[in-house]
């Protein structure tokens, strides 16, 4: 079919304009990975545009020589692991009986999970209830602290009722299938797409949180990567009062090594939400949707 002028005209700058914020959006992630790839000179004096100037990685050595980095990876690691586990069961075994119209007194709890995903006590008791806990001070602090979203119950409660009707579970009755295991034989598996939103959400807002690791954490070897990135690139954020008062041997050594490492460790720190998002992102658009629509 061949397109009028008005709607070739259209064509032509939807492509002009989703261009340019591909350009836009893609030059900063470019740059940052060219610079990791740069010495520090080069990117001193601005010679790095868009390719690496003088490729070297010696950032990337500096890294793997940084004890707390290579620690802040890891954690990060098993925090994404661990708070993704519990964060996503606890939303999946909340969601599905709130999903039932029989469960007695629904409405009263739905209701309950409105108000707590707007009201939250605040700060101050969150952390008093995590010291009381015990949890202060240890690494289970940001993997249990942190477990749960009223928002994203709701999405997965809209999606158990639309894609679960009630006749595949009378059918399941009927057969001999308690509750229990029609949850982890028929829903379980029919929810993987918005399962697959959940853990993209968890593993991200987990990875790139750090305020949670200040208040809870005490120990440098049980900061997560976020932390140690957040120490090494204060460097460049310190006001002019700040670095008068320093040793000058410890701040050209603190200068250095923000120098080699401050692009790499933001390579690194994006590389793994990166990786994960090409195997989600079939499920995302999906699972969002349907989770979304309203009851």
């Amino acid at each position: 079919m061949r397109l009028s002028t008005s709607d070739f005209t259209f064509q032509v700058f939807c492509f002009l304009f989703l261009g340019i914020a591909g350009v836009v959006v893609a030059y900063p992630l470019v740059y940052v990975i060219s610079c990791s790839f740069s010495s520090p000179n080069a990117i001193a004096i601005g010679r790095v545009v868009l390719w690496p100037v003088e490729f070297n990685l010696m950032s990337y050595r500096a890294l793997l020589n940084h004890t707390l980095l290579r620690s802040g990876f890891f954690n990060s690691l098993f925090y994404v692991a661990g708070g993704t586990t519990v964060s996503v069961s606890m939303t999946l075994l909340s969601a599905y009986p709130l999903s039932r119209r029989e469960l007695p007194d629904r409405k009263i709890f739905l209701v309950y999970f409105v108000i707590i995903m707007f009201f939250s006590g605040g700060l101050v008791p969150s952390y008093m209830l995590m010291r009381n806990l015990g949890l202060v001070g240890t690494r289970w602090a940001l993997v249990i602290g942190v477990g749960y979203s009223c928002y994203n119950m709701i999405i997965v409660k809209t999606y158990f009722q639309n894609n679960l009707p009630s006749t595949l579970l009378d059918a399941a009755h009927i057969d001999g299938c308690g509750d229990v295991r029609f949850f982890f034989t028929f829903a379980l598996p029919l929810a993987v797409p918005v399962i697959a939103v959940m853990v993209l959400f968890n593993s991200v807002g987990i990875w790139n949180s750090y305020f949670s690791g200040m208040l809870y954490l005490t120990r440098s070897n049980q900061f997560n990567f976020q932390m140690v990135l957040r120490d090494i690139l204060f460097v460049a954020s310190m006001p002019a009062e700040t670095i008068a008062l320093m040793d000058p041997q410890g701040l050209a050594a603190l200068t250095e090594l923000y120098q080699q490492l401050r692009y790499s460790v933001l390579v690194i720190g994006a590389l793994p939400m990166m990786l994960l998002y090409p195997f989600i992102q079939k499920y995302f658009i999906r699972g969002i949707m349907i989770g979304s629509l309203k009851e």
